[in-house]
């Protein structure tokens, strides 16, 4: 039984947060949310609220799931629509810089 939740349009770079989301992959879902509570990251949050929720959606598909025994099968960032900005720059010149956003998605199972 697989349960999946994914995060979209979150406001950070998808190289970031595929530091936190390698850390928890492969993990049981107990252990990886400890994880994600020790790690010193600003998507830690995020990524944690992403597998909380995929936990709650195994929950809903089947009332005799086991919590202890899920394991993080699937956790990955996809790179999500960039925002065009511009930055004043000398001489009235204008410099444009991206801000990146990022898709969350990590799988649950109990196999």
């Amino acid at each position: 039984m697989q349960a999946r939740a994914e995060a979209r349009y979150i406001r950070v770079s998808p190289r970031k947060a595929r530091l936190v989301v390698d850390l928890i992959r492969g993990r049981k879902a107990g252990e990886a949310l400890t994880v994600l509570r020790t790690t010193n990251k600003r998507v830690a949050p995020l990524v944690e609220k992403v597998l909380r929720s995929a936990i709650a959606n195994a929950q809903h598909q089947s009332a005799d799931v086991d919590v202890d025994r899920l394991v993080v099968r699937e956790a990955y960032v996809n790179e999500g629509p960039r925002m065009k900005r511009i930055r004043p720059a000398p001489m009235g010149r204008a410099h444009r810089y991206q801000r990146r956003m990022a898709h969350i998605a990590v799988t649950v199972s109990d196999e």
